[in-house]
């Protein structure tokens, strides 16, 4: 795994060569700051190459999820799926609030 390396923009102005060349090697991945917030990451084409089929990959996963959900509740009309929905997200609340109190009284 590459070390990964912030720097501002005047240090990587001033050793772009040698980040490029760091960088290609994949010893390191460099995040460049300015005014202390990142701005911009170098890294090598192959890790974009990787990063890339990750995300199509994502993509295609979220696209078939979606259609599976969509299947699951094609026979209930939109004020179920809300109402549904609205159970499980008032549930949820629930659950949290109990357990920030008992976080509380420990």
């Amino acid at each position: 795994m590459p070390e990964i390396v912030t720097m501002n923009v005047t240090e990587a102005r001033a050793q772009f060569s040698s980040l490029l060349n760091s960088v290609f090697r994949g010893d390191q991945r460099v995040i460049v700051e300015k005014n202390g917030i990142p701005v911009v990451a170098l890294i090598s084409a192959d890790h974009l190459t990787r990063l890339e089929r990750f995300e199509e990959a994502s993509s295609v996963e979220f696209g078939q999820l979606l259609n599976e959900m969509r299947q699951a509740f094609a026979d209930l009309t939109t004020e179920e799926i809300e109402a549904e929905v609205e159970r499980i997200v008032q549930k949820d609340r629930e659950e949290q609030r109990a357990l920030r109190l008992a976080q509380r009284t420990t």
